[in-house]
């Protein structure tokens, strides 16, 4: 059920000085319902004030004309890591403690799996299997896979012996291995790591140390071709690191050659989690207040869109016909005398997203 749409519609005059858009594709026209007006707005305008850090290039080449954001769903403690599975169907975590699903066909979102082990993080392997990053604070701070079965295990726990700080998301590479980031956030279960690190999981369960070179990893992809690795470093602490990197993927596939592709001021919220369309452009969500949103950069770091929404903690690209279709979790406005509440967005855009996982095949493992 569309709860809530806002009506996103760029202008087609030129305007090659306008520090949003030097492609000429100025977006001025927002129609949006009245919970979102004040939000917007306020998204519209840090676009041009703060454009010398971030200055989209391509804006209309990726967002249409008429595009819309749905909040589809709006019940969530805290809602994360959504990922794409078979017929379409979008999976998602709400950090309370479930994993939900999604489906397009009928608008329902219903419950896959309860106790998730505070998932965080989620991806389909190619089998469509869900490999789920269980983070700490209460969870089982492991990576596990559930079949299609519905049944779940773990993959891995432990790194020489020690446990996983607080598994956060993934990556799956060319060859089944799973990338995925180890921050601590929260939670006060003893630290055994005393790094916060990229580990990367082998088919067999086996772990290795990927990298350390950051301070606090979180939303991880792999390149269209496999060579580099990006991960965001998101340190909200004063001084800490909050920026978007890249590696290099040795032939051990450990990850060198850090390269800083952007880098948000001092007390703006970093980067979370991310996703990538099929032209290797990455979407990353990042910002709070009037610069949330979703930043589009492509492969090497140049500013090519901006996406402004509620507070987006993660997103992914649909399947089947909906390929274009970008799913966004987000907070939604505050109601006065209401709790805080997290849902599922999607909003259309122009270029189809990129998935290892076949939606229209799967199989167990």
């Amino acid at each position: 059920m569309d709860v809530s749409t806002i009506v996103y519609r760029p202008s087609t005059r030129l305007n090659a000085t306008n520090p949003i858009d030097e492609s000429g594709c100025l977006c001025s026209d927002f129609h949006m319902s009245a919970i979102f007006h004040v939000a917007l707005i306020s998204c519209f305008g840090v676009l041009a004030i703060h454009s010398a850090e971030f200055k989209p290039t391509s804006q209309c080449h990726f967002v249409p004309k008429k595009a819309k954001l749905e909040l589809l769903w709006g019940e969530g403690e805290f809602t994360e890591g959504p990922t794409l599975g078979r017929d379409g169907v979008i999976y998602f975590s709400d950090i309370g403690n479930r994993t939900l699903r999604f489906d397009p066909k009928n608008g329902k979102t219903t419950v896959f799996r309860n106790d998730s082990g505070k998932s965080n993080g989620l991806m389909m392997d190619r089998r469509g299997n869900l490999i789920a990053c269980e983070g700490g604070n209460g969870g089982r701070r492991r990576i596990s896979i559930t079949t299609t079965a519905g049944k779940s295990r773990t993959l891995a726990e432990r790194w020489k012996g020690k446990r996983f700080n607080s598994p956060n998301d993934l990556a799956i590479d060319g060859k089944g291995g799973i990338y995925f980031t180890d921050p601590r956030y929260v939670g006060d279960e003893r630290r055994e790591i005393d790094f916060e690190g990229v580990f990367l999981v082998g088919r067999d369960g086996s772990v290795k140390l990927a990298t350390r070179k950051v301070q606090k990893p979180n939303g991880i992809l792999v390149s269209l071709d496999g060579k580099f690795v990006y991960v965001a470093d998101n340190n909200n602490s004063p001084r800490g690191s909050r920026h978007l990197l890249r590696f290099a993927v040795e032939k051990d596939r450990t990850l060198s050659g850090k390269k800083v592709l952007f880098k948000f001021e001092a007390g703006r919220r970093g980067i979370d989690g991310m996703t990538m369309d099929v032209k290797g452009n990455i979407y990353a969500t990042a910002g709070k207040g009037e610069h949330a949103g979703v930043y589009v950069f492509s492969s090497d770091g140049k500013h090519l869109a901006f996406i402004p929404t509620p507070q987006p903690t993660n997103c992914v690209f649909g399947g089947d016909r909906k390929k274009s279709t970008l799913y966004i979790t987000a907070i939604l406005p505050k109601k006065r005398g209401q709790p805080t509440r997290w849902g599922l967005y999607r909003i259309r855009l122009t270029i189809e997203g990129h998935h290892i996982f076949p939606a229209e095949k799967s199989g167990g493992r």
